[in-house]
């Protein structure tokens, strides 16, 4: 077989005339090009999107404009000086189309917003920002505060399509500062509803990679949302502006090989979520490090051998005192109970002292050691004691073992344990089932048990396995040279080991890897990101915190959020709560304070719950107003009466993406509207989302009962449901409403 393999090899040598170096130029140029080709796909829509008129600060007759061209990606002409046709939107000279008001012009005159359907025109705006005499232009409106009002406005009231899209045409200041924001630590962006937290998000991630795209485009950028329908509704944006490099994850999808699905109870998740797990999984993990009760006979060499309690506690504690993880110090483990039974055996075959003569010596008694190594009986009893785990293995095990869990957990409660205790599941491939609270625990138990070894000895047992495949192709080809040339001309006459040796044939065997830098991160649980950033990240549990903190040891990361929208049972009220342990007092904290999705009108009624929350709080500012107020409407009964009022609920408008956010229990029944546009779903599903219209099916379910209530969860919940819509806000009850809803029975 290997001759087989060395000939394929001597064969491809033959016929493809590149040498290493032009292959290497070959997978490069491949690569960027690839990327590019890309690149240009994705940010094609409305590439060209703006243009500035910029005045040279004179007021001289004849005095030209500066004129810049914005688009989404920078694009050079293709000419001899390669001149700028569009600048990068990111690009420090496109920056006054974000800033310049008619107060603050920034130097430009002319503002222009160009908006195209594929290669058709669709639209122009221009704005006047200096008049001709240098004085401030005039505006309607709030124009002082909102850079290009026009175009912003007819950005908000477009129909959603269940897609975010950029808003790479409508930064507004104080986004712009944040997306630009040079703070090399935890950037936190707090925001109320609709003021566009995760587009600042998306579009800082877009920024940095351009800004530090030889750092990033290496170490990459990871962007953490709270449910996959979440990062479906964002996954175009980072496209449309020309990254494609970008991981996106939910936490419970972190840990390669593992898609979390199962549900928890809020009892459950908040416990997982608690640090008091890093104990738990620790002792967990130490509980496959056991010793026998009773002597284990073996045999070996046709001699009895005994593997007993005091072999096995002192190759234990060696082992532990090492500090290494379980699967590493697993080898210690072996070697000392190895030791010791290589002594018994001699012992048992004669090693002592007769007639003063050593009937075995050192070098006989490290032969027996080796010998035992490799014998699978000793090896299959050593490694019952301390076998090579998978997190997976342990979580499932301690979960489903009462036995396992009581021991690993002394410091909770029986009710706890009731609480995490659940049968084995498995999913659609068999494979043991997990739900999202259950990945930091895989993770730190992955610290706790580190690499097996076993796998860094097959990777190199497959790599010498291709090098003596390659020295062999090339022994094969020097063997097939002529062998009758003439002295005088063999030093001219170039073989295949003057051009290439072994190693180097070997590497270009291997199978090119073309994955992005986020293909090679999503399946290495150790890999470390250039930068991190986390939507929802007032969601995360303690316990996702610490996983997450691994993936960036720099701690540049940017958390976008709004403290009163924590409806996690496991999620915080504040952000040194969850920051102070691993950067106390040095996150950096701006706050967004500018709604641009919800209406006055529905943000009125909304800010009454969050006066409930908690009064301290004060509401984002509107930059809408004139729309639909909310309305309510009664359902006679629930059931059937209950799904055709939601119904009659429904807009006429079918062009537009309306949303039913109802409490978990009436989701499924709920799901019979069949209607076009209409999205169906529990409150927490619907947390960074936007639609046309909203309806809110019983508030006072999606509230519950004070008692049963944590840091008045259900309320945030109801926070979240009333500022989803964009349009309009229909809310349907067969009960009484919230007390900060009452103000909506008398409208």
């Amino acid at each position: 077989m290997r001759d087989t393999a060395a000939r394929r090899r001597a064969d491809n040598l033959q016929e493809v005339g590149e040498n290493p170096q032009e292959i290497s130029e070959r997978d490069s140029y491949h690569q960027l090009y690839t990327d590019d080709i890309a690149k240009y796909d994705a940010a094609e829509q409305n590439l060209y999107f703006g243009r500035l008129d910029m005045t040279d600060g004179t007021e001289s007759p004849g005095a030209q404009d500066t004129v810049r061209r914005i688009g989404r990606i920078g694009v050079l002409d293709d000419d001899e000086d390669l001149s700028t046709l569009l600048l990068d939107w990111r690009a420090p000279l496109a920056r006054p189309f974000y800033l310049a008001t008619p107060a603050q012009p920034e130097g430009v005159r002319v503002r222009r917003h160009v908006r195209t359907r594929g290669r058709e025109l669709v639209n122009v705006i221009d704005e006047r920002l200096t008049l001709t005499d240098g004085a401030a232009a005039a505006t309607d409106g709030p124009g002082t505060n909102v850079a290009g009002e026009s175009a912003l406005v007819d950005a908000l009231n477009r129909a959603r399509t269940g897609h975010m899209t950029d808003i790479v045409e409508t930064i507004q200041r104080e986004q712009d500062t944040i997306i630009r924001s040079e703070h090399r630590g935890v950037l936190v962006v707090q925001g109320g509803p609709g003021t566009g937290k995760t587009a600042v998000a998306l579009h800082r991630a877009a920024y940095l990679l351009y800004t530090y795209r030889q750092n990033l485009s290496r170490t990459g950028v990871l962007i953490v949302g709270p449910n996959e329908t979440f990062l479906t509704y964002i996954s175009q944006v980072l496209p449309s502006l020309g990254e494609t490099g970008v991981l996106l994850s939910t936490v419970g999808d972190l840990f390669p090989g593992v898609i979390a699905t199962l549900p928890d109870s809020a009892a459950a998740a908040r416990l997982k979520g608690s640090t008091d797990m890093v104990e738990v999984m620790k002792q967990a993990v130490r509980g496959w490090q056991t010793v026998p009760d009773e002597p284990i006979e073996l045999r070996f060499d046709g001699y009895p051998l005994v593997l007993d309690k005091k072999i096995a506690t002192r190759a234990r504690g060696r082992a532990r005192s090492s500090r290494r993880p379980h699967n590493t110090a697993r080898a210690i483990f072996r070697q000392s109970a190895l030791d010791a039974l290589a002594a018994q055996h001699a012992a048992t075959i004669g090693s002592s002292v007769v007639d003063n003569t050593m009937l075995l010596s050192r070098t006989d008694i490290s032969d027996i050691r080796d010998e035992l190594a490799q014998d699978r009986e000793v090896l299959g009893a050593l490694d019952a004691l301390w076998p090579a785990l998978t997190p997976q293995r342990v979580l499932t095990e301690l979960w489903s073992d009462e036995d396992r869990l009581a021991d690993a957990s002394p410091g909770l409660s029986d009710a706890d344990r009731a609480v995490l205790r659940r049968e084995l599941a498995t999913d659609a491939n068999g494979k043991p089932a997990f739900s999202p609270a259950d990945a930091p625990l895989l993770d730190e138990i992955a610290e706790f048990l580190g690499d097996d070894d076993a796998d860094a000895d097959e990777a190199e047992r497959q790599w010498r396995e291709r090098l003596e495949e390659a020295q062999e192709a090339l022994d094969i080809l020097t063997g097939s040279a002529p062998q009758d040339l003439d002295d005088e001309f063999d030093a001219e006459i170039l073989m295949a080991y003057d051009l290439i040796d072994a190693e180097q044939l070997a590497e270009r065997q291997t199978v090119r890897d073309f994955n992005t830098t986020a293909d090679r991160a999503r399946e290495d649980r150790t890999w470390t990101f250039g930068h991190v950033i986390i939507d929802e990240a007032q969601e995360l549990s303690a316990m996702a915190w610490r996983m997450l903190m691994r993936r960036s040891p720099n701690r540049w990361m940017t958390l976008v959020g709004d403290t009163a929208q924590t409806g996690d049972a496991a999620g915080l009220t504040s952000w040194g709560e969850a920051l102070d342990p691993y950067v106390p007092g040095r996150f950096q904290l701006s706050e967004l304070t500018v709604n641009y999705r919800t209406p006055k009108e529905i943000m009125d009624l909304a800010a009454d719950v969050l006066a409930e929350i908690d009064p301290g709080l004060a509401p984002p500012t509107s930059v809408r107003s004139g729309a639909e107020p909310p309305r309510l409407l009664r359902a006679d009964g629930g059931g059937p009466a209950l799904v055709e009022t939601v119904r009659a609920a429904l807009p006429e408008d079918e062009d537009r993406l309306t949303a039913v956010l109802a409490p978990s229990d009436l989701v499924a029944p709920l799901r019979r509207l069949t209607a076009r546009n209409v999205r169906v779903m529990g409150v927490r599903d619907a947390k960074g989302l936007e639609f046309d219209h909203v309806v809110v099916v019983e508030p006072g379910l999606i509230v519950g009962e004070p008692a049963e209530v944590e840091f008045d969860r259900g309320l945030r919940d109801l926070y979240v449901a009333l500022t989803r819509a964009t349009q309009t806000l229909t809310v349907v009850t067969s009960g009484s409403l919230p007390r900060a809803m009452r103000a909506l029975e008398s409208a």
